[in-house]
């Protein structure tokens, strides 16, 4: 008779990354601009007791500013021992009229959010065409006006397909869709690791969910009515209408994140963080959390505390990685700093991502609407991200578009100046001369970027 066979068991570990609620508001937090920012604290700091401001910002007003004079400086009271007042170029107007520029910001539109993104990505010209389409089709809300089946002829449709999947991982996530809850579904595809129920809940339980009828989706689901709760957590967090993130407004001003001097030669980086207050634990709500008797006023202290612990932690890792990314796009850029802004070199997501040992969804949600002072004007951190341009010989990749735009306005500005009005194809040909060949076609795409009229027009 043969033996018997068993196997033995073995433990084995795992790490996993499951994305809860409080994982969720960390990438929320990340996202958020400095004046977005300041108003998320406001709201916690109302929904939550627990939380506690440790000290206040310090506040200054338009006519305090007036009065303090012309050389109050913004960033004067960041506690870096290597900061550095003034500038190398007080008194330059051209330097005043940047920075008003830059704080000047005109808010950036659903599409060109996306069209920025679609450039960096390593994709034939047809690609970008069709993806560029796919794009312009999209209403405020993130969802194809028109059925992308009547839009693009049939032979192209594979193509499109593949776009449009490329496309809904850009930020924010989940546009690209036909519908609220396509999108909703698109997200949470995108999470790793989701807590169990979730995709179910929103392909065929979604009406149940928003009726309460916890007990049902259980039984349909055979998971129980706790990791309902929690799908339902997780949803909520995820948003219906992405593209509405982007708003054509009016232009407001912004507040720089960062700020950039130099100091003896060196760089020295700030984060503007004195625009945030000091958060801190409500120390009556944390004694209440470890030490009292009464099992209900525990449990409800107890998870006001472990939130505030989390929503500080957030922000505090939001605060970490924007000067990670900074500081990494300062290595890249280095020319662009010292010289100006010609001199921008091609750079991807993901060179920042691998630099940082972060995702490239990170980089893109943390470079998005975050903003540097720097001697040049106030950027965003995203301008620093420009696709290459083809050049002569083995330096054809060092010139970014945005650098090659530059150098377009600079000759056009130059001529400007004398009697001859340069057009689009000469313009071209002075660029070859440099080693950089495009277009004339993309002379005038340039121009018209850079509002700037033809030689015609001129």
């Amino acid at each position: 008779m043969d033996s018997m066979q068993f196997q033995k068991p073995v433990l084995v570990q795992r790490q996993e990354l499951r994305m809860t609620p409080q994982l969720l508001q960390s990438i929320q937090i990340m996202t958020l601009p400095l004046q977005e920012l300041q108003f998320r604290i406001q709201e916690e700091l109302e929904a939550n007791p627990a939380l506690d401001v440790v000290e206040e910002t310090p506040t200054v007003s338009l006519n305090d500013r007036d009065e303090m004079g012309e050389e109050y400086d913004y960033f004067e009271n960041s506690s870096d021992p290597g900061y550095v007042t003034g500038s190398r170029f007080e008194g330059d107007e051209d330097s005043k009229r940047g920075f008003m520029e830059g704080a000047l910001a005109r808010p950036e539109s659903l599409q060109e959010h996306l069209l920025w993104q679609l450039r960096l990505q390593p994709i034939t010209e047809e690609e970008f065409d069709l993806g560029e389409l796919v794009i312009r089709n999209l209403d405020e809300n993130g969802f194809h006006r028109d059925d992308p089946e009547t839009v693009f002829p049939a032979g192209k449709m594979e193509t499109v397909r593949r776009m449009i999947a490329m496309i809904r991982t850009f930020e924010p996530v989940g546009t690209a869709v036909r519908d609220f809850r396509e999108s909703l579904i698109v997200q949470a595809e995108q999470l790793v690791d989701p807590p169990p129920g979730v995709l179910e809940i929103l392909r065929d339980h979604l009406e149940l969910l928003e009726r309460g009828r916890k007990k049902e989706i259980a039984r349909a689901l055979q998971i129980t009515e706790e990791e309902v709760e929690i799908a339902r957590e997780t949803i909520r967090f995820l948003n219906p209408f992405p593209g509405r993130v982007y708003s054509t407004d009016d232009p407001g001003y912004v507040i720089p994140d960062l700020t950039l001097k130099r100091k003896e030669g060196q760089f020295v980086l700030l984060l503007n963080d004195e625009e945030i207050p000091v958060l801190g634990v409500n120390p009556v709500f944390a004694e209440v959390a470890d030490g009292t008797s009464d099992r209900d006023a525990r449990r409800f202290a107890g998870r006001g505390v472990k939130e505030a612990r989390w929503f500080i932690h957030s922000i505090r890792q939001r605060n970490e990685t924007l000067l990670k990314v900074a500081r990494a796009i300062l290595e890249f850029q280095r020319d662009f700093f010292i010289k100006g802004k010609k001199y921008l070199v091609p750079l991807t997501l993901k060179d920042i991502a691998q630099a940082v040992e972060v995702s490239e969804a990170t980089v893109s949600r943390i470079s998005n609407g975050k903003y540097i002072q720097t001697e040049w004007g106030i950027f965003e951190l995203k301008h620093f991200f420009s696709n290459s341009v083809a050049g002569a010989g083995s330096e054809g990749s060092r010139f970014s578009k945005e650098g090659v735009k530059e150098i377009v306005r600079e000759i056009l500005e130059e001529q400007d100046r004398g009697d001859k009005q340069l057009s689009d194809q000469k313009v071209a040909d002075l660029l070859a001369q440099r080693g950089i060949k495009i277009a004339r076609r993309t002379v005038a795409k340039y121009r018209n970027e850079l509002k700037i009229s033809s030689s015609y027009e001129r």
